[in-house]
């Protein structure tokens, strides 16, 4: 399989990306799968201008001139896209919604509705043969209410995705926590092994995936110093 792996992180090894390097040792034990990391923050990627050239055209690029297209070709051509990020302000960081903004290219401008009554863009790319795996790791301490807008959005986006929101991801890089830390990149790692076989997480891994490492009263009192 063709992996593009969107690290959305403006650090390359951030709390998240452990999450998903752990899950990419699992997946690609056998050597098998071509995996592309791309570190987004470092590519030169314009907010949308909203012309629409992109549509008159109908080549699956955008009419600016960066970075974009060449990540257009490989979205396009991957069996598996993994988004990897650190949820901002209850959704993205900027420079990677930048990136979901500017794959307008890849949808046409003519409408469709589905069977449930959902209107879409008809594709311009085979969406339906590309599998989409969304890990978003936050520093708040528990699950509820942080993650709803951007499973909302990633729903939205994608066609029936994975979506794996996890707290605490700060205690990934506390040397002191690593006795909860290390059982949790485990279970990513065994996470990536399950993903290689069956292509989708049961929602009992992706709940393990999701546990809070410590209790919400632990967190906020080792955060406040206390």
């Amino acid at each position: 399989m063709k992996v593009l792996v969107l690290n959305g992180s403006p650090k390359k090894q951030s709390d998240t990306f452990r999450l998903t390097d752990a899950f990419l040792r699992g997946f690609n034990r056998s050597g098998e799968h071509e995996v592309t990391v791309i570190n987004v923050i470092e590519k030169n990627i314009a907010p949308c201008r909203g012309c629409f050239g992109c549509w008159q055209q109908m080549e699956g690029h955008c009419l600016i001139e960066d970075d974009q297209n060449e990540i257009l070709d490989l979205y396009r051509t991957s069996d598996l896209i993994i988004w990897s990020f650190p949820l901002y302000c209850y959704s993205m960081p900027s420079h990677l919604k930048a990136l979901l903004d500017r794959t307008i290219p890849l949808v046409k401008m003519r409408m469709e509705q589905l069977d449930d009554g959902t209107v879409r863009h008809e594709a311009l790319a085979d969406f339906s043969k590309i599998h989409t795996l969304v890990i978003c790791g936050c520093g708040f301490p528990n699950w509820e209410g942080n993650f709803d807008a951007l499973k909302l959005m990633c729903k939205n986006c994608f066609c029936g995705p994975d979506i794996v929101c996890v707290p605490e991801t700060p205690m990934l890089n506390v040397p002191a926590a690593a006795i909860v830390a290390d059982p949790l990149l485990a279970k990513f790692e065994k996470a990536g092994e399950e993903y290689a076989s069956k292509l989708t997480l049961t929602p009992e891994t992706v709940a393990e995936l999701e546990r809070p490492m410590i209790s919400a009263e632990d967190y906020i009192r080792n955060v406040n110093g206390g």
